[in-house]
């Protein structure tokens, strides 16, 4: 059995554009909270324009969930259709 290598990428739960969600999935924590401390940490520390800029880079830098593993989500299977398998 090979283990999967865990990547970091975009959600597909999206807000903006899915990197806030994605960090939170990376690391396994609560979307919501780390999506209100980004913000924060965006807008009140005065550096709005340096955190939007981070921001877009890591949207534009990220890959989303399908491109992480070859285009294919984890639960796709070639044997499989609509939770019935298919005869070969």
């Amino acid at each position: 059995m090979t283990k999967k290598k865990k990547q970091l990428t975009k959600s597909s739960d999206k807000i903006v554009s899915g990197v806030f969600g994605g960090i939170a999935e990376y690391f396994g924590w609560d979307k919501t909270i780390v999506r209100l401390i980004g913000a924060f940490l965006i807008i009140f520390p005065g550096t709005v324009v340096s955190g939007v800029v981070l921001y877009v880079i890591a949207a534009m830098v990220m890959p989303d969930p399908t491109q992480g593993n070859g285009g294919q989500s984890d639960d796709d299977d070639d044997s499989v259709i609509e939770g019935e398998f298919r005869e070969k």
